[in-house]
């Protein structure tokens, strides 16, 4: 059966560029697929969140990534000063803040 494989060989006329282009084909299909389910959806989260970070303002209530309830009492350039009880003041980077969930 083995010697059978190595008699056929290439076919008649040789191979064509069109097999090459083809071979491709899979590949590309795979990366639109990719960039339609992952990607793309990942992009518009992440554009969400930064003007989500862009209009927070004091007074805010938010949720952190880490799942601390707060309201939000200063910011600063990267750091965000949330109260999480009464006089219990928290100091966080602002890239951690997951939602906001009523807004000042």
């Amino acid at each position: 059966m083995l010697t059978l494989a190595f008699a056929m060989g290439t076919p008649p006329g040789g191979a064509t560029g069109s097999s090459s282009f083809m071979s491709f084909v899979p590949l590309i299909f795979m990366f639109a697929i990719f960039y339609l389910l992952l990607i793309r959806p990942q992009q518009k989260k992440a554009k969400e969140h930064k003007a989500l970070l862009e209009t927070l303002q004091k007074g805010d209530q938010i949720v952190t990534a880490g799942g601390i309830h707060g309201k939000v009492t200063a910011i600063d350039e990267g750091v965000v000063v949330i109260e999480i009880a009464t006089g219990v003041n928290i100091r966080m980077n602002k890239g951690f803040i997951a939602s906001v969930t009523k807004k000042a």
